[in-house]
């Protein structure tokens, strides 16, 4: 039997919290539903920084954004940090489908020699092939083919579609159903083949901009949300984020007032809209699996580069350390392993690891993650202690999570934060600096010095903020 396929499916801007499996059955997402029904699902999953290209850089290294380098978006991923295709056995045929966000965006690199491509005009400028002005993405393409004329113009004077123009069009001419068409193409033409295929589908939806062809799915004031839903930051918190809590309420997004319930009710709908975009796109793909009798022989990872604020504790977009931001679903089908649950911490430097041992490879030292393959097959293993995740633009922090549920936030020049999440899931109440709570603040910074000295962050970071717990 040959090794198994691999399918890796990356959605945008996602937060954990809009499916059924992580307690969410209003959304309308009946294939990633029946998906999770017989996947393992990671109650406890984390991303590794809180934005594209830093997370994604992870994703496809096996590092920390500090150690791949890739600390802000539009940064490509240098060459001396292989990619999980590069590092993958010969015998896979990798291919990657969508947005890439780590450099020259349209053309098949990395390691991946099947390409298509869904992204051009913002990332234009960031190309480091100049010969590639002169070339548009595969749904540019396609977009034309189907009678669309360019909207706008890139950077550089060309003519492009922009994503707001994308946005507003019906879901069969949407960037995640023009992807999913083409990955169950792809799963129906590699049915009878000899060699093992990686298929990365990496759809942009339901990132902004949050509107879209489904706007009108959910009855936004029937809309479930927690107590931190425009929940007014308080004094406890850092100031980068009562700062940016105050300028979406004076600013508003995108041409959206923000000022009002309903108007943040109705920019929720939207984007609970998008994911049932996504939904209904990737039911092709589960089905094309069915279809051709590849599932049982195919590693599906459902997951996303990070979350969503979407108006919890008055913000928007993510950014910030908080749980909606930094948490993401993770859904994981494996040949052999059965469905269930993980309470076990995982982060996104897990992946490369985790693929490469379904492969079959040997897991290359430098890596920073750990293979979850025993986790997943129900096998004896050992608990994480902690993630950590990590921020470095525009201020910076270091974010821990324990396996008991308490999570440190510190920074050089902000408030320290200290939640137990088994209590405190919203992280409503800050408890840092409490007395009681002084052995367990510095068995975190403890573990996150020692975190810093494993992974070649500047084992400083454990001491930030720690003279000065509530002084803002």
């Amino acid at each position: 039997m040959k090794p198994p396929n691999v399918l890796f499916i990356l959605a945008d801007e996602w937060r954990a919290d809009t499916l059924a499996c992580y307690g969410n059955d209003f959304v309308q997402a009946p294939h990633l539903n029946r998906f999770a029904e017989t996947a393992c699902v990671f109650d406890r999953a984390y991303c590794n920084q809180p934005v594209c290209t830093p997370s994604r850089a992870s994703i496809w290294s096996g590092l920390y954004p500090h150690a791949h380098g890739c600390v802000t978006n539009n940064q490509p991923l240098p060459d001396e940090h292989p990619t999980l295709a590069e590092m993958a056995p010969e015998a896979y045929h990798c291919a990657y489908y969508g947005k890439w966000h780590l450099g020259d965006e349209i053309k098949a690199q990395r390691g991946w020699s099947e390409w298509v491509s869904s992204e051009d005009g913002p990332y234009r400028p960031y190309y480091r092939d100049p010969e590639l002005l002169e070339q548009f993405s595969d749904y540019h393409h396609f977009l034309l083919e189907q009678g669309y004329a360019p909207d706008s113009r890139a950077a550089d004077g060309a003519a492009v579609f922009s994503r707001a123009m994308a946005a507003h069009l019906a879901a069969d001419y949407s960037k995640a159903t023009f992807l999913a068409d083409r990955g169950a193409a792809f799963i129906e033409r590699e049915k009878d083949s000899t060699r093992p295929w990686f298929l990365t589908l990496s759809i942009l939806e339901p990132h902004m901009p949050f509107y879209g062809p489904y706007n009108n799915r959910h009855e936004p004031e029937s809309i479930p949300v927690g107590p931190a839903f425009l929940r007014e930051p308080t004094e406890d918190m850092p100031r980068r984020i009562r700062s940016k809590a105050g300028k979406f309420y004076e600013k508003g997004h995108d041409g959206y007032t923000l000022q009002t319930e309903a108007q943040w009710r109705r920019l929720r709908a939207n984007y609970l809209g998008l994911v049932t975009l996504v939904d209904e796109a990737l039911g092709k793909v589960f089905a094309a699996l069915e279809a051709t009798g590849q599932a049982d022989n195919t590693l599906v990872i459902v997951t996303s580069d990070h979350g969503e604020m979407m108006g919890d504790h008055r913000l928007l977009t993510k950014n910030v350390e908080l749980e909606p931001s930094l948490r993401i679903p993770m859904l994981i089908r494996a040949p052999g392993a059965p469905a269930g649950r993980c309470d076990e911490l995982v982060s996104l430097v897990d992946v490369a690891p985790t693929v490469l041992d379904f492969m079959g490879a040997p897991l290359p030292e430098h890596l920073q993650g750990v293979s979850r393959r025993k986790a997943l097959l129900g096998e004896k293993r050992e608990r994480s202690e902690e993630i950590v995740a990590e921020w470095h633009d525009d201020g910076a922090y270091r974010v821990i999570v324990s396996d008991d549920g308490w999570k440190l936030t510190v920074s050089p020049d902000d408030l320290t934060t200290l939640y137990y999440l088994p209590e405190d899931p919203h992280e409503l109440n800050n408890r840092s600096g409490e007395a009681a709570l002084e052995n367990i603040e510095q068995d975190l910074r403890e573990r996150l010095r020692a975190w810093a000295l494993r992974t070649g962050d500047d084992p400083a970071v454990a001491e930030w903020g720690a003279s000065a717990c509530h002084s803002a």
